[in-house]
């Protein structure tokens, strides 16, 4: 049997300004999916994005990593966009996010029956993400990313952001203590702490030449999953999650795109 990553949630074009002009594809549960492909797994993916021409970005953005574009769904609305400023320094602001049709998504119930027959499925941002955790509950390895969507029930792996300053072990623990067996919390320049049958795993971050952080965290899931699918033990997990973040910050937005003159050809 093929291994293979079901990725669910959502997407959303990356609106740059000010220090360049550029539209990317991008979002929590869309990254994650591209940074696995492009790490040699199988994956497909499951998001919507309405009938207008922000559609084609994300699109473009899944077809030049060699995922199918077959799992996406057309609402009645407008694909997700998020506006980010650049200064002259590199600083980004963040002026305007709309979640569009992403908001409103959730896979219907032959897509639920795809995704369940996944080696591992990874939930990013979606507003019923109980619903489909209760769907897949016994059938498949299920990972969410705790900082965009709600719940823990029927979760084999939480992925939940600290920060620098939060508790992460306090955090970590309380997310253990209801029932999810394998609780990871990154903590930005600090690393990241693992936690799986009482035992803690640490992991440092690594040094990296920081162009951009959008969709680190959503590579260092990834590269975690990509190393647990291979077999590796939570510290080899946290150590490749680790080393997918630090490549992410180099480059702007969430994955390499290529330079506009080369895309365009």
């Amino acid at each position: 049997m093929s291994t293979w990553v079901a990725v669910v949630g959502d997407n959303c074009v990356d609106r740059y300004r000010g220090g360049e002009e550029r539209d990317y594809s991008g979002g929590n549960a869309f990254n994650v999916a591209v940074q696995l492909a492009r790490a040699g797994i199988s994956v497909r993916y499951f998001g919507a994005v309405g009938p207008d021409p922000l559609a084609a970005v994300i699109r473009s953005g899944l077809e030049v990593n060699g995922i199918p574009t077959g799992d996406l769904t057309v609402l009645d609305g407008p694909t997700a966009v998020t506006e980010i400023s650049v200064a002259a320094n590199g600083d980004r602001t963040f002026d305007r996010e709309d979640f569009g049709v992403t908001a409103e998504y959730f896979p219907a119930g032959a897509e639920v029956e795809r995704i369940a027959g996944a080696s591992w499925v990874h939930i990013g941002m979606l507003p019923e993400a109980t619903r489909l955790r209760k769907a897949l509950a016994g059938r498949v390895t299920v990972s969410q990313d705790c900082a965009v969507a709600a719940g823990v029930t029927d979760l084999d792996v939480a992925f939940l952001s600290a920060g620098e300053s939060g508790d992460a072990r306090e955090l970590a623990a309380g997310t253990a203590a209801a029932g999810v067996g394998v609780v990871v919390a990154t903590r930005g320049a600090e690393g990241s702490l693992g936690l799986s049958e009482g035992r803690w795993y640490e992991q440092e971050a690594l040094p990296a030449d920081v162009v951009d952080t959008t969709g680190a965290g959503d590579s260092f899931i990834a590269g975690f999953i990509a190393a647990r699918l291979g077999g590796g033990a939570l510290p080899e997990a946290l150590a490749t999650g680790a080393r997918f973040a630090a490549a992410t910050c180099a480059y702007r937005s969430g994955w390499p795109h290529l330079p506009l003159d080369k895309e365009s050809r």
